[in-house]
């Protein structure tokens, strides 16, 4: 592994904010001083693609990446566009009950969960000084 990927790696991990590429290049930069924004970019795809981070493609946002690797899912505030893990034993969707059922060939899914989080939501609660 080359040693920009390691520390963009390692960025990523200690992170639980599931940050866009730009998110990661600014921290990354603090390490890697010259690095370009196109070689995180590259780096992000190859790490998603060797299953060392996953890639959240979620409608109405920019792409976000998450160093939790384990079977998860993810709510999305429409306001903000922060994204949370929600715990898993909330929610067990198990794609091998989906391939006894169906003659797909199941390769995967992506559940998607959006809503208002607690800080826009006590924003919108509070009035504003004027």
């Amino acid at each position: 592994m080359t040693h920009q990927r390691r520390v963009i790696l390692e960025e990523i991990k200690k992170l639980d904010t599931h940050p866009t590429t730009d998110e990661l290049y600014d921290l990354v930069r603090h390490r890697l001083p010259h690095i370009s924004l196109g070689t995180v970019y590259r780096n992000l795809e190859i790490l998603s693609d060797c299953g060392l981070i996953q890639k959240l493609e979620l409608a109405g946002c920019q792409r976000r990446f998450d160093g939790n690797t384990e079977s998860h899912y993810h709510v999305r505030c429409v306001e903000c566009d922060r994204v949370r893990d929600l715990p898993t034993a909330s929610l067990a969707i198990r794609e091998d009950d989906f391939r006894e059922s169906t003659d797909y060939e199941i390769t995967g899914h992506r559940l998607e969960f959006f809503g208002r989080c607690p800080e826009c939501k006590k924003e919108q609660l509070e009035p504003r000084a004027g």
